[in-house]
């Protein structure tokens, strides 16, 4: 499983990674804002996680376009943010979001999570 991780924060791109790598994911693409991310999303990308806060194209704008274009619909996409308020989780979920996780967090919270997210997509399809 190949994922995309975008955040504008280099150092944050390298916590996701390395949870990722830690709970058993080896394969990833690396983006610092929505426009860099979609420039590299193609066919090979199964997973997107994302920061909402970017310059050139935030999260949201990310998951809105991801979700308007044909081969970006069904991707999964998990929002990783500090933003915590309900109406930001809502707002979110509504643009297109599978799963929210609300900065920090642990691998453990980003497995679960991400299992949540397969399940229900695999259970859709």
């Amino acid at each position: 499983m190949k994922f995309l991780i975008v955040d504008d924060s280099a150092t944050m791109r390298r916590i996701v990674v390395n949870s990722l790598q830690r709970i058993g994911f080896k394969d990833f693409e690396e983006a610092g804002n929505g426009a860099e991310a979609l420039a590299k999303f193609n066919a090979s990308i199964d997973f997107v996680i994302t920061d909402w806060n970017m310059p050139n194209l935030g999260g949201l704008d990310l998951v809105k376009a991801l979700r308007a274009r044909p081969d970006g619909k069904g991707v999964p996409i998990l929002m990783i943010t500090t933003r915590s308020v309900k109406e930001d989780i809502l707002q979110a979920a509504q643009a297109g979001v599978n799963n929210y996780i609300v900065k920090p967090f642990t691998p453990q919270v980003l497995k679960e999570k991400i299992d949540q997210i397969l399940g229900a997509t695999q259970g859709a399809g």
